[in-house]
């Protein structure tokens, strides 16, 4: 990997890890989620580097892809499990990290579970290994700890400004991709008390662009333009949409419109099928021939 490369491979994934330990400070009881998602995304920014995805905030039986929206008046609550995932990139080099903030005694098992299982995967992986053999690491891990792994969540190969590439890194033994040296992966391991499964929902705040249409309406043509201009490459927030001059009041009217003519599309909250617990731990990597660098390594 070239020098240059890599060194921006391993600031993004710095500056992501500042943002995934300020977590720990600002999630709080009483705390609103508008409040902890412009925190930690303000920081990344005050880094030079921009979020790779808005902030996702998921708590207790939602795992992932949710995150504060406009006029958002949600408050964390004593006794929730929330995932916080940061990801910062440096003109597409991208650091994706998560952690759990326990706000009270549920969810220690699914966090130490989550947590470890990533540390025996990190372990496990160099050049030449076969994705299957991290995705057993993964669950022999977690059922030691009397959790169970997500089957239909996974970590992902990661490249220049595409947060999943194609390759999937999965959390049971499954797949029979092969990992090479110079690859950037992110292992992601979610850990529940559930049935180990997750279905997708409404959408939670985070959208991505599909494609330019034509649009009538002023507002909905104004957002068109900022999501071309600002989006076009990673998820966005509609709460950006906002801060870049789009009306909160008509945002719903706007993104229906939107969703409607195809031009962008909606993430779902991803929620665990049995209602169960969900812990969740993410570093990003390098990897080596004989093992890795992990980047998402705060200072």
């Amino acid at each position: 990997m070239d020098p240059d490369v890599r060194q921006q491979w391993l600031e993004a994934g710095r500056i992501a890890a500042e943002g995934r330990e300020l977590a720990h400070e600002v999630v709080e009881v009483g705390t609103d989620w508008v409040e902890v998602a412009e925190a930690i995304e303000d920081h990344v920014r005050s880094e030079g580097a921009e979020p790779a995805f808005p902030v996702n905030i998921s708590v207790n039986e939602d795992a992932a892809h949710d995150t504060a929206r406009p006029g958002d008046d949600r408050t964390f609550e004593e006794g929730d499990v929330v995932k916080v995932d940061v990801g910062a990139h440096l003109d597409g080099y991208i650091g994706d990290t998560a952690t759990t903030v326990l706000l009270g005694g549920r969810g220690r098992k699914l966090k130490q579970a989550a947590e470890e299982a990533l540390s025996a995967a990190i372990e496990r992986v160099q050049a030449g290994v076969n994705v299957k053999e991290i995705g057993s690491t993964v669950q022999s891990t977690m059922q030691a700890h009397g959790a169970k792994p997500i089957s239909n969540l996974t970590g992902h190969l990661i490249e220049r400004w595409t947060q999943h590439a194609g390759i999937s890194i999965p959390n049971i033994p499954h797949g029979d991709k092969t990992i090479e040296a110079g690859q950037v992966i992110a292992i992601e391991p979610f850990a529940t008390d559930g049935v180990g499964k997750i279905h997708e929902g409404e959408d939670g705040g985070i959208f991505h662009y599909e494609q330019t249409t034509r649009q009538r309406q002023n507002d909905v043509r104004q957002a068109m333009e900022i999501i071309e201009d600002e989006f076009d490459e990673l998820p966005f927030a509609s709460r950006w949409l906002v801060d870049e001059g789009v009306n909160e009041r008509r945002m719903p009217l706007v993104l229906r419109t939107l969703k409607r003519t195809g031009a962008i599309e909606a993430y779902g909250v991803l929620t665990e099928d049995g209602d169960g617990l969900v812990g969740q731990a993410e570093h990003t990597m390098i990897v080596e021939e004989d093992g890795v660098t992990v980047t998402t390594v705060a200072e």
